[in-house]
């Protein structure tokens, strides 16, 4: 970054676990690391659920490993839940911008963090939301 002041930024979970799961993609998680230091990340309790049930499935993380981490979730980051307004606003996105209904949630908990950007393998590149949030491949 320019200068050392960190920017909010909704960070996906695929971003997450590409910081937590070594890979044959080294350059991806050494870029997933360096994006969560440097800002300040906020997540859903979607992302959190997401990331916690990869982790369990895909890199054998026992439940004494999840427990502490989404305590660390909360202690760290801001975290913005599921709530009706929320989801509503996911409602109104599916159908003015064809997302899913997993991507719609994530987009609408990001528009409800205020956050200026997401970052997200998984969403068009480029793509502004409500001429407020914009969505970023972190690894392009």
């Amino acid at each position: 970054m320019p200068d050392d002041q960190a920017t909010a930024c909704f960070i996906d979970s695929n971003v997450w676990l590409y910081a937590f799961i070594e890979t044959d993609e080294a350059t991806k998680s050494e870029r997933a690391r360096a994006l969560i230091q440097e800002n300040e990340p906020v997540v859903s309790t979607q992302v959190i659920n997401e990331v916690c049930v990869n982790l369990l499935r895909r890199a054998s993380f026992t439940e004494e490993q999840i427990t502490p981490l989404v305590e660390s979730f909360y202690e760290k980051y801001q975290v913005i839940e599921l709530t009706k307004s929320v989801l509503l606003i996911a409602s109104q996105l599916r159908q003015k911008y064809s997302l899913s209904f997993w991507d719609s949630t994530i987009v609408a908990a990001a528009l409800n963090a205020g956050v200026p950007v997401l970052y997200s393998e998984d969403l068009q590149h480029g793509l502004t939301i409500e001429e407020q949030l914009q969505i970023r491949n972190p690894f392009l």
